[in-house]
């Protein structure tokens, strides 16, 4: 038995919608990830070790069950 061609045209790909932060477009949201895909490993890591040693944030662990209330306040 011989198959039959599907006549079905190709669909095309689903898009995936993204959010976009208020304040942001396409371009400017293009532009942070074009900087992060060519950061050197080491532009990063002092990126992240500049980031801890700042004097203005608290970093500080938080059991998962309680982001939810910790993020209301």
């Amino acid at each position: 038995m011989k198959k039959r061609a599907s006549r079905a045209a190709p669909r095309a790909p689903r898009r995936i919608p993204v959010h976009i932060p208020k304040g942001w477009n396409r371009q400017r949201t293009q532009a942070l990830i074009d900087y992060y895909d060519h950061q050197s490993d080491d532009d990063a890591v002092a990126e992240a070790e500049a980031a801890y040693q700042n004097n203005t944030t608290t970093m500080m662990a938080v059991p998962v069950e309680l982001v939810p209330k910790v993020s209301k306040s």
